[in-house]
């Protein structure tokens, strides 16, 4: 019923495209750590840049597992499934690096790339890099059957309120709080120390 493929042909990356979101899951070494499965979107948010590379945006969140896994182990799956049409389900196994807002290459990357300017840019935490090794799909038959309504105003609700409210750094700040460590105590999203102001 499944099938293991040579790379992601355009076929193949059309169909991707045609999906409104992706889950991503890590996992770090230690066995008693926690594995993760995190929800993406929108899609655009997603680029194949060959048969066997792929790249996303990753957006400021609650927490960082993924980072932290991925500077750990650098394992990750991308897993994307058909709502609606045939049922499928498509997983893109591979390496993974991130590339962190702050990092000199993040700019260009991220104009190169095309990705969509979504709500404030100091939301934008890093880019995702992914190596694939293996592309596989299967069946997706237990998938149900769901209608697309829209994109969720949240997100980016939630951030522009916190630049306006606390500034500029104010994205920084939460991300030192919330970010800097998976919850096994991995490091994650590495930013530097504010600097205290002089008396």
């Amino acid at each position: 019923m499944g099938k293991v493929y040579d790379g992601i042909d355009e076929r193949l990356e059309r169909w991707i495209a045609a999906q409104p979101m992706f889950f991503v899951g890590s996992a770090p070494l230690d066995g008693d750590g926690h594995v993760n499965v995190s929800p993406k979107a929108p899609i655009e948010t997603l680029h194949v840049l060959g048969r066997h590379s792929l790249a996303y945006l990753d957006l400021v969140g609650s927490g960082a597992e993924t980072i932290a896994h991925l500077r750990e182990n650098e394992r990750i799956v991308i897993m994307l499934c058909a709502f609606q049409g045939p049922p499928r389900i498509v997983r893109l196994h591979g390496r993974g690096n991130v590339v962190v807002a702050g990092d000199e290459r993040f700019d260009e990357l991220f104009d190169r790339l095309g990705f969509p300017s979504l709500g404030v840019p100091e939301s934008r935490r890093s880019i995702v890099m992914v190596e694939v090794t293996r592309v596989s799909d299967s069946c997706g038959y237990g998938v149900p059957l769901m209608a697309f309504e829209g994109r969720r105003p949240h997100q980016d609700a939630w951030a522009a309120k916190r630049v306006r409210v606390g500034g500029a750094e104010a994205l920084q700040s939460y991300q030192r709080e919330h970010n800097a460590r998976s919850i096994d105590g991995l490091a994650a999203v590495e930013l530097p120390d504010v600097a205290s102001p002089r008396r």
